[in-house]
């Protein structure tokens, strides 16, 4: 199952208003589970069952909640059991259609 979500603090001491050193925090609680994971610049897809990925995700907005006493958080989950690595094969596919022309 891939779950794809954006964890941000909703107040900033940064004065250009970036929250990256909270999100920072958040990757590093992603990373460290061990799970396969993907950052692009509004999301972040981890790929596990429900009881291996909320686990992290709480635990990533619990230390974005250390930069701000309000939290932010968009999950959006592909629930197919029973698949594995389809953080990169459904990518795959789609290029395989776009290389068909």
């Amino acid at each position: 199952m891939l779950f794809a979500f954006s964890v941000a603090p909703t107040q900033s001491a940064d004065e250009s208003g970036s929250v990256s050193a909270a999100v920072a925090d958040a990757i590093r609680v992603v990373r460290d589970s061990g799970l396969p994971y993907e950052l692009t610049s509004m999301f972040t897809t981890i790929e596990g069952d429900w009881d291996e990925v909320m686990p992290v995700i709480k635990a990533a907005c619990d230390a974005v909640a250390q930069h701000s006493p309000r939290v932010s958080l968009v999950v959006k989950a592909d629930l197919r059991p029973g698949y594995a690595g389809q953080l990169t094969e459904k990518v795959d596919r789609v290029n395989a259609h776009l290389s068909d022309g």
